[in-house]
């Protein structure tokens, strides 16, 4: 259903508000690169920086803008159920092609509680979601336990997850339960060409918003069996991937994005600022090493 490089978009702001028109243009070079689906509004988006109405406009723009040509997975997830009830709601009659659903983040609630959440918002609108799973940023772990029985419960909605656990035991462990179909997406970029040998469809990606190509080249790769040619483009990206987390994302490819591409600015919303100096320094050298700008 969705597999290869989705990029989690950044969302460009110029002078504190959405620039609609640098959005549409990174939609249209994501696709012309080899992306194969495109993720708005999660956290490489700033998603916890918007407004309801910023959120919404977004997904309109990006299924608009994308026009069929690949699929769209609209950030939808919020720490209140019904927040992201609506936020699904908007998605789906907007025409996003899935939702993009985190763990409830700040309310830890229990294994219980995410299989009550996710149950729910499974019940109340017909669109396909991808479980965002990341610890690291949430707190609240979505087991593979939960993940196995929410998959059991709702096969035809929620079709696949995003983690960025870093656990990789979790891969076998859902294929076991639920087969291949069911979609494993690498949250982590640096992970995924390990994570693809192990059964991942894919990665959600923060690298591929600078460098698509040669994300959507590496999946392709990685994904028919190629190794020699995965292991080649996965050591040309791994020091970007790693400079794009030497500071608070997505200030560092946001960075990236304004030297080479320029019509994309640097501008985060508080409480993100600018990446430092040092940080800036790891990004020209990962840049470099991949040979981009």
């Amino acid at each position: 259903m969705f597999s290869g490089s989705i990029p989690a978009l950044v969302t460009p702001f110029r002078d504190g508000a959405v620039d609609e028109a640098a959005f549409r243009r990174l939609v249209d070079w994501q696709i012309e690169q080899g992306s194969a689906a495109l993720v708005p509004c999660g956290t490489t988006g700033e998603a916890p920086t918007l407004s309801n109405d910023e959120q919404h406009r977004l997904f309109e723009v990006c299924v608009e803008q994308a026009a069929g040509r690949v699929p769209v997975i609209a950030g939808c997830g919020s720490n209140d159920t019904q927040t992201a009830l609506w936020h699904m709601r908007e998605a789906k009659a907007i025409g996003a092609d899935a939702a993009l659903m985190v763990a409830p983040y700040y309310n830890r609630p229990s294994q219980a509680g995410l299989l009550a959440h996710f149950s729910y918002l499974a019940e109340q609108v017909d669109l396909p979601i991808i479980l965002y799973n990341v610890p690291g940023r949430t707190v609240t772990d979505i087991k593979p336990e939960t993940t196995i029985e929410l998959a059991r419960r709702f096969p035809d909605r929620i079709v696949g997850i995003k983690d960025a656990s870093g656990d990789m035991t979790r891969l076998t462990a859902h294929r076991l339960a639920l087969g291949p179909g069911f979609v494993q997406l690498c949250g982590n970029d640096d992970m995924a060409l390990h994570y693809n040998a192990g059964g991942g469809a894919g990665c959600i990606s923060v690298t591929a918003n600078i460098a698509p190509r040669l994300c959507a080249e590496f999946q392709a790769a990685s994904l028919a069996g190629d190794r020699a040619r995965a292991h080649e483009l996965n050591e040309k990206l791994f020091p970007l991937h790693q400079a794009l987390f030497t500071d608070a994302s997505p200030g560092p490819v946001k960075y990236a994005l304004a030297k080479v591409l320029g019509w994309i600015g640097e501008e985060v919303r508080l409480p993100l600022v600018a990446c430092s100096p040092d940080s800036r320094k790891a990004v020209d050298a990962g840049l470099a090493h991949a040979g981009i700008g």
